[in-house]
């Protein structure tokens, strides 16, 4: 018979959110109570009947609380098999009494370690042992015991006390959630024991990789209509950036690709030191600007953003380092977007953008700053795991190679191209004036039709060339690359170097009055 009656449950819990009125119905359906150190405390201090562990075990707590329920009567209580007569025969010798439903949550680990100024010593008496051990033994047993590691599973397991007990599929359930708990909160400890000051032995990527992710939002849709999808949370500390903790203020629900823009315009916007403004569609940018003195307006940083390529800026995504004011808004409204990701917006912002009833509008406060973490992705049998690109080379450090050396209007160019070139799809080029993007060649095959195209979208929208700086994520193999984009007008490059004919490219620059530099790094992004 698959449904078992509930008389004995087990109680220890960290988060004691709805504990209380859960026994109160536990007890009106003649349930006996047992429990730990302060669960049992809240119980007594409502004055509802419960049994100590330590009176079963004949143990008191001890080490500190470190060792509650770690024994034979509390676990063979849980583990036995009643439909055995040699385990029913052995509890009963040991004075065991079978436990029909153990209610269990861990300490908050994750939350303290994102304490600022937590001591190694303090995270190390977060790790829960005798709970998961509970856990573990109660969901591997669940053809007899119910395991309620969720609050919101307290109304079911009342509801089984006081009917006719726990059904098998209803345990089972159950018992794949505290597994899924336990796997979460043991993940959260690896990835602190491996994280920043942890010795890296043979290497500083972890071996092996534990990833588990929760809090699932289900998305209407993968990319496309008929692909199933849904955004699962990962840890990550305070610092790194995350959308995570973005909250969406208004507009309609997120999609999956508004999400990967999302994340692509935020990661753009963490390299622009001044006030600045990022336009994304399909992962790449299709506009971005900083401010060209301390004084200079959003509402004029974001204008020249736009001007990038207002035609491609059509269902875009916008993020903005700044918080956004009333002029910035009205002009965010004139444009058709899907979403707008800052720091803050005011409340005259919120009211004009409000009216937008399909604009997602998200505000991610504290504004993150960029972080070196892991990037993991799904291929064929495997993941691939690197370290996010976090590196950003100062371009006036790096090698001139021609025999004309950047202009200070040629430097400033260059630094800004080169800081957004390597969030642009590989192939990648992109032409940029100052402290504003101008033309991008995205994800092309061969450099040269980057560099044209990057050199077509500008003069689409208007922008003249001349006197512009170019960057390269990679370097140009052949001469071709550079002779496109002194044709279009540039008269400065940035690129790592490193071709087999860096001397034939070098050569070409020199021929065409430009001035050019290698960074040493190549930043492609696959």
């Amino acid at each position: 018979m698959s449904a078992r009656p509930i008389r004995r449950v087990l109680l220890s819990v960290s988060n004691k959110q709805g504990v209380v009125d859960l026994a109160r119905r536990l007890v009106a359906a003649g349930v006996e109570l047992v429990s730990t150190g302060g669960t049992a405390a809240a119980l007594s201090a409502a004055g509802l009947p419960v049994t100590a562990v330590h009176s079963l075990t004949g143990f008191p707590e001890i080490m500190g609380g470190r060792v509650k329920t770690l024994h034979p009567r509390i676990h063979g209580a849980i583990l036995g098999r009643w439909d055995r007569a040699d385990d029913q025969a052995e509890a009963a010798a040991h004075g065991i009494t079978p436990i029909d439903a153990v209610v269990v949550n861990l300490y908050p680990f994750r939350e303290t370690i994102a304490r600022p100024g937590l001591t190694e010593a303090e995270g190390i008496e977060q790790i829960d042992s005798g709970g998961p051990t509970l856990l573990r033994a109660a969901a591997k047993n669940h053809a007899h015991v119910a395991v309620v590691v969720d609050p919101a599973d307290y109304g079911a397991l009342a509801q089984a006390a006081e009917g006719s007990g726990s059904a098998l599929a209803w345990r089972r359930a159950l018992a794949a959630k505290a597994f899924a708990h336990t796997a979460r909160y043991d993940a959260a400890i690896v990835a602190w024991l491996d994280g920043p000051g942890a010795d890296p032995g043979e290497g500083d990527l972890p071996d092996p990789l534990v990833i588990t992710g929760r809090d699932r939002q289900v998305l209407r849709y993968g990319e496309n209509p008929h692909q199933r999808a849904a955004f699962y949370t990962v840890p990550t500390a305070p610092t790194q950036p995350s959308l995570a903790r973005a909250e969406q203020l208004g507009g309609k629900a997120l999609s999956y690709n508004n999400l990967l823009d999302l994340d692509a315009a935020l990661a753009i916007c963490l390299d622009l030191t001044g006030t600045g403004a990022v336009v994304v569609k399909h992962g790449n940018p299709c506009g971005a600007a900083e401010a060209a003195s301390a004084d200079e307006p959003l509402a004029a940083v974001y204008a020249r953003a736009l001007a990038t390529d207002p035609m491609s800026a059509f269902g875009g995504i916008v993020a903005l380092n700044r918080p956004v004011d009333e002029a910035t808004a009205d002009q965010l409204a004139d444009t058709f977007l899907e979403a707008v990701i800052a720091p803050e917006f005011s409340a005259a912002a919120r009211a004009r953008l409000d009216r937008k009833k399909n604009l997602r509008v998200l505000v991610h406060a504290p504004w993150p700053a960029p972080a070196q973490h892991l990037e993991v992705r799904r291929i064929a049998g495997g993941l691939l795991v690197q370290d996010r690109d976090a590196q950003v080379e100062a371009v006036r450090d790096a090698t001139v190679v021609t025999d004309r050396a950047p202009t200070a209007q040629e430097w400033a160019a260059l630094d800004f191209a080169w800081r957004v070139s390597r969030h642009v799809k590989s192939n990648a080029i992109v032409f940029a004036r100052g402290d504003q993007l101008l033309g991008v060649g995205a994800g092309q095959m061969s450099r040269v039709d980057a560099s044209r195209i990057a050199a077509q979208k500008a003069s689409e929208a208007g922008h003249a060339l001349q006197g512009s700086a170019v960057a390269s994520d990679a370097f140009f193999p052949f001469a071709d690359g550079v002779e496109a984009a002194a044709a279009a007008g540039a008269t400065a490059i940035v690129q790592p170097g490193g071709s087999r004919r860096d001397g034939e490219v070098i050569e070409a620059a020199n021929r065409l009055g430009l001035a050019m530099v290698f960074t040493g790094a190549r930043h492609f992004r696959h």
